[in-house]
């Protein structure tokens, strides 16, 4: 039993070594394990309901490696045709994280419309330090972004 518990942990520290030691992030925030961007909100529901609102399996879209999902067939032709509209900036990454410099999941319950740009934000703590002055990390987040990815 000893020596099978040995062989076990040899393996396991095996595997942790091959891993690479800071890999860049992927460009779109997506849970762990997920394709799925937005947390599977619709990101054009932001713009016509003016609300979150949880998208489907039945009306999704894979743009650029990732899965987008919309809460009626509508709002995927809109998608469709013009998705750079909707996109959330810094591929759904917190705004005020990458306006300091790193990145930390974006709440899709944290967000604002900003001259007809979605931004998303951890948390209500965060989203009010962001809203302090929204111009100043706008600024600062597109300057770092997106090289905050290799960091």
């Amino acid at each position: 039993m000893r020596k099978i518990i040995i062989a076990l942990a040899l393996a396991a520290a095996s595997f942790s070594f091959a891993a690479p030691a800071s890999a860049d992030q992927a460009p779109v925030h997506t849970g762990l394990l997920s394709r799925v961007a937005v947390g599977g909100y619709d990101p054009v529901a932001y713009f016509t309901d003016g609300r979150p609102v949880r998208g489907t399996a039945e009306h999704r879209i894979t743009h650029q490696g990732y899965e987008y999902r919309f809460a009626s067939g509508e709002h995927l032709a809109a998608f469709r045709a013009n998705p750079s509209r909707y996109l959330p900036q810094y591929g759904g990454y917190c705004a005020w994280a990458v306006a300091n410099g790193y990145t930390a999941a974006g709440n899709p319950n944290n967000w604002r419309i900003v001259d007809g740009r979605l931004y998303l934000n951890y948390n209500d703590e965060i989203q009010t330090r962001w809203e302090r002055d929204i111009p100043g990390f706008i600024r600062s987040a597109n300057t770092n972004w997106p090289g905050v990815l290799g960091r």
